[in-house]
Protein backbone atom coordinates (compact mmCIF):
# COMPACT_ATOMS: atom_id res chain seq x y z
CA UNK A 1 0.00 0.00 0.00
CA UNK A 2 1.31 3.42 -0.83
CA UNK A 3 0.13 7.35 -0.09
CA UNK A 4 1.87 10.70 -1.80
CA UNK A 5 4.56 12.52 0.42
CA UNK A 6 3.27 15.50 -0.60
CA UNK A 7 0.60 18.03 -2.10
CA UNK A 8 0.20 18.32 -5.93
CA UNK A 9 -1.89 20.37 -8.41
CA UNK A 10 -1.62 19.98 -12.28
CA UNK A 11 -3.89 21.54 -14.96
CA UNK A 12 -5.44 20.24 -18.18
CA UNK A 13 -7.53 21.82 -21.00
CA UNK A 14 -10.35 19.07 -22.69
CA UNK A 15 -12.24 20.96 -25.02
CA UNK A 16 -11.98 24.60 -23.85
CA UNK A 17 -13.17 22.97 -20.25
CA UNK A 18 -10.06 23.23 -17.33
CA UNK A 19 -9.76 20.67 -14.82
CA UNK A 20 -7.42 21.42 -11.91
CA UNK A 21 -6.69 18.26 -10.29
CA UNK A 22 -5.31 18.32 -6.81
CA UNK A 23 -3.65 15.19 -5.03
CA UNK A 24 -3.62 15.58 -1.26
CA UNK A 25 -2.57 13.06 1.63
CA UNK A 26 -4.72 12.94 4.44
CA UNK A 27 -5.10 10.79 7.70
CA UNK A 28 -9.08 11.68 8.16
CA UNK A 29 -12.28 12.68 6.93
CA UNK A 30 -11.72 15.90 9.26
CA UNK A 31 -8.69 16.81 6.71
CA UNK A 32 -11.22 15.89 3.93
CA UNK A 33 -13.35 18.19 4.66
CA UNK A 34 -10.74 20.80 5.10
CA UNK A 35 -9.00 20.54 2.16
CA UNK A 36 -11.97 20.42 -0.21
CA UNK A 37 -13.28 23.58 1.47
CA UNK A 38 -9.50 25.37 1.10
CA UNK A 39 -10.18 24.15 -2.61
CA UNK A 40 -13.69 25.60 -3.14
CA UNK A 41 -12.13 28.78 -1.51
CA UNK A 42 -9.13 29.05 -3.83
CA UNK A 43 -11.48 28.17 -6.95
CA UNK A 44 -14.49 30.11 -6.64
CA UNK A 45 -17.29 30.35 -9.14
CA UNK A 46 -16.11 26.60 -10.74
CA UNK A 47 -18.48 23.90 -12.24
CA UNK A 48 -17.61 21.17 -9.95
CA UNK A 49 -15.56 20.24 -7.43
CA UNK A 50 -15.53 16.15 -7.92
CA UNK A 51 -13.35 14.22 -5.92
CA UNK A 52 -12.48 10.55 -4.47
CA UNK A 53 -10.87 9.63 -1.45
CA UNK A 54 -9.45 6.38 0.22
CA UNK A 55 -8.03 6.26 3.67
CA UNK A 56 -7.69 2.82 5.34
CA UNK A 57 -11.04 0.88 4.27
CA UNK A 58 -13.05 3.78 3.72
CA UNK A 59 -13.56 4.71 0.00
CA UNK A 60 -15.88 7.99 -0.67
CA UNK A 61 -16.41 9.78 -3.66
CA UNK A 62 -18.54 12.81 -5.30
CA UNK A 63 -19.46 13.27 -9.00
CA UNK A 64 -20.62 17.33 -7.63
CA UNK A 65 -23.15 17.52 -9.89
CA UNK A 66 -21.96 15.53 -13.22
CA UNK A 67 -23.40 12.95 -14.59
CA UNK A 68 -23.87 9.66 -12.41
CA UNK A 69 -20.80 7.80 -12.37
CA UNK A 70 -18.58 10.23 -14.91
CA UNK A 71 -16.25 11.97 -12.32
CA UNK A 72 -16.02 10.59 -8.77
CA UNK A 73 -16.04 6.96 -9.69
CA UNK A 74 -13.43 7.48 -12.35
CA UNK A 75 -10.93 9.11 -9.81
CA UNK A 76 -11.91 6.72 -7.66
CA UNK A 77 -10.66 4.08 -9.64
CA UNK A 78 -7.22 5.67 -10.14
CA UNK A 79 -6.31 5.81 -6.78
CA UNK A 80 -7.28 2.51 -6.52
CA UNK A 81 -5.39 0.99 -9.49
CA UNK A 82 -2.62 2.54 -8.11
CA UNK A 83 -2.62 0.78 -4.92
CA UNK A 84 -2.86 4.47 -3.09
CA UNK A 85 -4.24 5.19 0.82
CA UNK A 86 -4.65 8.28 2.50
CA UNK A 87 -5.07 10.04 -0.32
CA UNK A 88 -7.48 12.72 -1.78
CA UNK A 89 -7.60 13.61 -5.42
CA UNK A 90 -10.16 16.83 -6.21
CA UNK A 91 -10.50 17.57 -9.73
CA UNK A 92 -12.06 21.20 -10.04
CA UNK A 93 -13.85 21.57 -13.24
CA UNK A 94 -14.81 25.22 -15.41
CA UNK A 95 -16.83 24.37 -17.95
CA UNK A 96 -15.82 25.77 -21.05
CA UNK A 97 -19.34 25.77 -23.13
CA UNK A 98 -18.64 21.97 -25.12
CA UNK A 99 -20.37 19.19 -23.79
CA UNK A 100 -18.40 15.81 -23.42
CA UNK A 101 -21.14 13.41 -23.04
CA UNK A 102 -20.56 10.50 -20.33
CA UNK A 103 -17.55 8.61 -21.82
CA UNK A 104 -15.66 12.36 -22.43
CA UNK A 105 -16.40 13.33 -18.67
CA UNK A 106 -14.65 9.85 -17.68
CA UNK A 107 -11.55 9.89 -19.72
CA UNK A 108 -11.53 13.46 -18.86
CA UNK A 109 -11.41 12.89 -15.08
CA UNK A 110 -9.25 10.16 -15.37
CA UNK A 111 -6.64 11.61 -17.06
CA UNK A 112 -6.45 14.52 -15.05
CA UNK A 113 -5.57 12.59 -12.06
CA UNK A 114 -3.17 10.18 -14.62
CA UNK A 115 -1.28 13.55 -15.69
CA UNK A 116 -0.99 14.59 -11.47
CA UNK A 117 0.12 11.38 -10.73
CA UNK A 118 2.89 11.54 -12.76
CA UNK A 119 4.60 14.48 -11.06
CA UNK A 120 4.00 13.60 -6.93
CA UNK A 121 6.62 10.90 -5.24
CA UNK A 122 4.67 7.71 -4.03
CA UNK A 123 5.94 6.23 -0.82
CA UNK A 124 4.97 3.46 0.88
CA UNK A 125 2.72 3.18 3.92
CA UNK A 126 4.01 1.69 6.75
CA UNK A 127 1.99 0.48 10.13
CA UNK A 128 3.12 2.21 13.32
CA UNK A 129 2.04 4.06 16.32
CA UNK A 130 1.40 7.76 17.82
CA UNK A 131 3.58 7.92 20.98
CA UNK A 132 4.79 10.43 23.28
CA UNK A 133 7.90 10.65 24.99
CA UNK A 134 8.17 12.74 28.22
CA UNK A 135 11.94 13.52 28.86
CA UNK A 136 14.23 16.47 30.86
CA UNK A 137 15.63 19.35 29.29
CA UNK A 138 19.12 17.47 29.96
CA UNK A 139 18.51 14.88 27.39
CA UNK A 140 17.27 17.40 24.41
CA UNK A 141 20.03 17.02 22.74
CA UNK A 142 19.51 12.91 22.63
CA UNK A 143 16.45 12.51 22.24
CA UNK A 144 16.68 15.31 18.76
CA UNK A 145 19.54 13.34 17.50
CA UNK A 146 17.40 10.09 17.67
CA UNK A 147 14.05 11.41 16.25
CA UNK A 148 15.65 13.35 13.47
CA UNK A 149 14.26 11.11 10.85
CA UNK A 150 10.66 11.85 12.53
CA UNK A 151 8.17 14.61 12.12
CA UNK A 152 7.16 15.72 15.99
CA UNK A 153 4.04 17.11 14.98
CA UNK A 154 3.62 18.60 18.78
CA UNK A 155 6.35 20.01 21.14
CA UNK A 156 5.65 20.65 24.64
CA UNK A 157 7.59 22.65 27.25
CA UNK A 158 7.03 22.59 30.86
CA UNK A 159 8.88 21.02 33.69
CA UNK A 160 10.08 18.59 31.32
CA UNK A 161 9.56 18.27 27.15
CA UNK A 162 7.00 16.04 25.97
CA UNK A 163 7.17 15.60 22.07
CA UNK A 164 4.13 13.91 20.24
CA UNK A 165 4.90 11.71 16.64
CA UNK A 166 4.29 8.73 14.79
CA UNK A 167 6.71 6.11 14.46
CA UNK A 168 7.06 2.95 12.36
CA UNK A 169 6.38 -0.41 14.30
CA UNK A 170 9.82 -1.59 13.88
CA UNK A 171 11.82 1.67 14.47
CA UNK A 172 9.82 1.71 18.32
CA UNK A 173 13.00 -0.82 19.27
CA UNK A 174 14.99 2.58 18.85
CA UNK A 175 12.64 4.36 21.81
CA UNK A 176 12.82 1.12 23.85
CA UNK A 177 16.79 0.21 23.38
CA UNK A 178 17.41 4.31 24.78
CA UNK A 179 14.93 3.20 27.63
CA UNK A 180 13.41 6.45 26.55
CA UNK A 181 9.72 5.87 28.39
CA UNK A 182 6.48 6.86 26.09
CA UNK A 183 3.06 6.05 25.71
CA UNK A 184 1.16 5.01 23.17
CA UNK A 185 -1.61 7.27 22.05
CA UNK A 186 -2.88 5.47 19.10
CA UNK A 187 -2.11 2.09 17.66
CA UNK A 188 -2.06 0.62 14.08
CA UNK A 189 -1.83 3.56 11.95
CA UNK A 190 -0.30 4.14 8.46
CA UNK A 191 2.77 6.02 8.88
Amino acid sequence: MYTIKTSTEDTIEIQKSKFICQLVPVHSQYDVLNRINEIKDKYKGANHYCYAYIIDQVKRFSDDGEPCGTAGMPILNVIESNNLNHVLAIVVRYFGGIKLGAGGLVRAYTQSVTNTLKSVAVIELKKGKKIEIIFPYNQDKQINYLLSNYQITEKYFDENIKYIFNIDNKDLQIIIDHNIKYNILEDDIYI
